[in-house]
């Protein structure tokens, strides 16, 4: 069964507060309309209970935070046991022995682990923090401070992350505050060709349209291209794109990237902020291209529930870049690695392995992408294309003519909203429709969500 709604959605308390909201928070930052937000009261697991005692099942995991699923025993009964005894620390003059022991866990999760030496970080309270600190590590180490990134992709809000960021909505705004070191090229989008030649379905797991070999071809020649014209530091990149509408490159991809940044010396930048921790059913997504990066961008998961994330790069690349210390930093924050945050990162990390979640994150994904499959339904009056890996996948809505399904895709999100879904719209155009929940979901609940995703697009 999915929850049930017991009062009308948005219930009296979420309107009360919507307007109390509305009245004191600046506009454009939470929508607010009649027929939507809810306010979250409470949540468990994969459940999320509202003001009005409202029950919903989250297939978002709080925009991929909530690995674990949302209040985990080990992550709380660390963050209260640290609360209890250190609130807040001096994190870049007087630290606590747990950021050291979270900079050692992640030295041997990602770089040790992949056999390629001791990894060095620097700990921050944001994604954008985190790839503004690769940024900068970059420009230190190569002296070069352009930077190649790609359309679609999202690195966080921050002036220095959005002078990279490939989605228009976001830069375009700020764009006179901007410094213009970044140059956008194609992201390979097989869903939606950006080199002119017809989008095609992917043929099976693993496999895209015969003319991919000759799209690669061509992002490499504007790769080339941009490095024989401008001063090129870092290749920064989603392994797979979130916020851009799920969008899963071939496995190619990676490797050319990797290839390049050898052949020029300068370095590659793996934002995993949302793709890290077992999202895609691999604790790193660049795992699935057997492709090492110098420098890795974690956050969301990190955590479970708190604001910490962190740049994590080859120790050589690191000592390279930054100059020893001489009693002031010259990159730091007020709460670098807060107590708390470290203590529920050693946690959470402790939990995801234990309970082998990265295997769980494959099987579902791919019972879950077989599911989406089927949401073509036969009274869908649009074109729905599935994809993903793991448990990050997404169904792009489209009109006959091709065109996004923007208003579909956000009165069908409202509409499962009213029936207990919790689902989020990704893409430059709002028109896919996302499912990353928290790793815990059981096969049933994955099922009965797309399920009622069906019904409802058979209803439009």
């Amino acid at each position: 069964m999915l929850p049930q709604i017991l009062t009308p959605i948005p219930g009296p308390r979420s309107l009360a507060l919507a307007a109390r909201l509305r009245r004191h928070e600046s506009r454009n930052v939470t929508y607010l309309a009649d027929d939507f937000p809810v306010f979250w009261q409470r949540a468990e697991g994969v459940n999320v209970w509202d003001a009005d005692g409202n029950r919903f099942l989250d297939l978002t995991s709080a925009f991929g935070v909530s690995g674990l699923g949302h209040t985990d025993a080990a992550v709380r009964t660390a963050l209260v046991a640290q609360s209890g005894e250190l609130l807040h620390a001096m994190g870049d003059v007087h630290p606590t022995a747990l950021k050291a022991g979270l900079c050692a866990r992640l030295s041997a999760l990602t770089f040790e682990r992949w056999g390629a030496g001791d990894a060095k970080t620097v700990l921050s309270s944001s994604g954008s923090d985190a790839v503004e600190t690769a940024l900068k590590t970059a420009l230190l180490r190569t002296g070069k401070a352009g930077v190649i990134a790609f359309a679609g992709g999202y690195h966080g809000l921050g002036l220095g992350a959005l002078s990279a960021i490939g989605l228009p909505f976001f830069r375009e705004p700020f764009r006179a505050q901007l410094k213009d070191f970044a140059t956008l090229l194609p992201y390979p989008h097989c869903y939606r060709c950006p080199f002119g030649r017809e989008s095609g379905e992917r043929l099976g797991e693993g496999t895209f349209p015969a003319c991919l070999a000759d799209c690669l071809m061509d992002l490499r020649g504007q790769i080339e291209a941009t490095l024989r014209e401008k001063e090129i530091g870092c290749i920064l990149v989603e392994p797979i794109q979130g916020r851009g509408g799920c969008v899963v490159p071939p496995r190619e991809f990676l490797p050319m990237l990797r290839e390049i940044c050898d052949t020029h010396g300068i370095l590659l930048i793996a934002d995993e902020i949302y793709t890290g921790f077992n999202r895609t059913g691999a604790l790193f997504a660049c795992e699935h291209s057997g492709v090492v990066p110098d420098l890795i961008c974690l956050g969301k998961a990190l955590t479970g529930g708190f604001p910490l994330s962190a740049c994590v790069g080859h120790a050589d690349v690191m000592d390279a870049a930054w100059p020893a210390g001489t009693g002031e930093a010259i990159h730091t924050s007020t709460f670098l690695g807060h107590p708390v945050g470290c203590a529920m990162a050693l946690a959470n990390i402790g939990e995801l392995r234990a309970k082998k979640l990265v295997q769980r994150s494959a099987r579902l994904g791919e019972m879950l992408l077989k599911e989406l499959s089927k949401v073509q339904g036969p009274k869908s009056k649009v074109v729905c294309r599935a994809r993903g890996v793991g448990l990050m996948a997404g169904i792009e809505l489209l009109n006959e003519d091709s065109s996004p399904a923007t208003e579909l895709s956000l009165r069908v999100i409202k509409k499962l909203l009213h029936r207990g879904l919790i689902l989020l719209p990704e893409g430059e155009h709002a028109n896919v429709i996302s499912f990353t929940p928290p790793l815990t979901i059981s096969e049933a609940q994955l099922r009965r969500a797309a399920a009622a995703l069906r019904k409802a697009l058979d209803e439009e």
